[in-house]
């Protein structure tokens, strides 16, 4: 089976992919987009992508991407810490590195550490924290450091001078599985933190009480939604849709019950799918 995932190798997304399918073949893309589009037309049968970090928020483009291809379906989703590292060439002068490279999220995330050890080198932004590392293994002339996973400083053979540099000890990112099906993901030799279930909803006009009436659906049946987020339409100001998440196993009176009341609101409701949730080692 092919699964695709946003790479390149080395990312973290490979290193969570790795764990949900260990006996797959992966195959990484540029971008969240290429993600979908493989999927979609039935190059790979399922991907691997982010959605979600504990610090820097959503993945905008993820949803973005749900919300415009309607047949594509979430199997699972996947947390996993997030640990980041400094690391160099071996032969790399450490008391004279001129230049530090990584993605800018994890030049955010690993900000307040860069800046007291680091503070007057450069910090330059990189397409990606693997990409990084690999810019520093094919430069072992310059005294070059890299932010990245230990993944990255493995397959680049790199050497870590820092290690878990990220500001923030809970920092994790949050992992969907997509598929044209709204298949049953098992994995035996992994935590299950819990279940849930995701939609997009779309309210018909924008007027006075509109979301309001949409969260009574789940309020009035004590249906505990875990996230709920706005992402523009992209038709004009004030147009948006949302991505919820109900906590918990499908119930197929509630659930079904509630999703056709959201419907008698004129409501445009797609179901995701009702899912687990695993726990990846970083």
């Amino acid at each position: 089976m092919k699964i695709a995932y946003l790479g390149p190798q080395a990312s973290f997304t490979q290193l969570a992919a790795t764990q949900l399918f260990t006996n797959e073949e992966l195959l990484p893309q540029a971008n969240i987009l290429d993600c979908f589009r493989a999927v979609e037309n039935g190059e790979v049968e399922k991907a691997v992508v982010p959605l979600e970090n504990s610090i820097e928020g959503t993945v905008s483009m993820t949803l973005d991407y749900l919300y415009k291809t309607s047949q594509i379906k979430i199997e699972a989703e996947a947390v996993m810490p997030i640990a980041h590292h400094l690391m160099v060439h071996a032969d790399c002068d450490i008391e004279n590195i001129e230049k530090i490279y990584s993605h800018p999220q994890a030049l955010a995330q690993s900000f307040h550490f860069l800046d007291q050890q680091f503070k007057e080198i450069q910090k330059q932004d990189y397409s990606s924290t693997a990409a990084a590392a690999k810019h520093v293994s094919e430069n072992p002339d310059r005294n070059l450091a890299a932010v990245a996973n230990q993944f990255a400083a493995n397959l680049y053979g790199l050497k870590i001078i820092h290690r878990n540099i990220q500001d923030f000890e809970q920092n994790h990112t949050r992992f969907i599985i997509i598929s044209k099906h709204q298949n049953i993901y098992e994995n035996s030799d992994l935590i299950i933190l819990g279940e849930k279930s995701g939609m997009l909803i779309t309210l018909p006009e924008d007027h006075a009480g509109g979301l309001h009436q949409v969260l009574s659906v789940f309020a009035w049946r004590k249906m505990n939604l875990s996230k709920i987020e706005s992402r523009t339409l992209k038709t004009g100001l004030g147009n948006y849709f949302f991505f919820i998440n109900v906590v918990g196993k499908w119930d197929s009176v509630l659930h079904q019950n509630a999703l056709e009341e959201l419907k008698t609101l004129h409501a445009q409701v797609d179901f995701l799918g009702n899912y687990k949730e695993f726990l990846l080692k970083s």
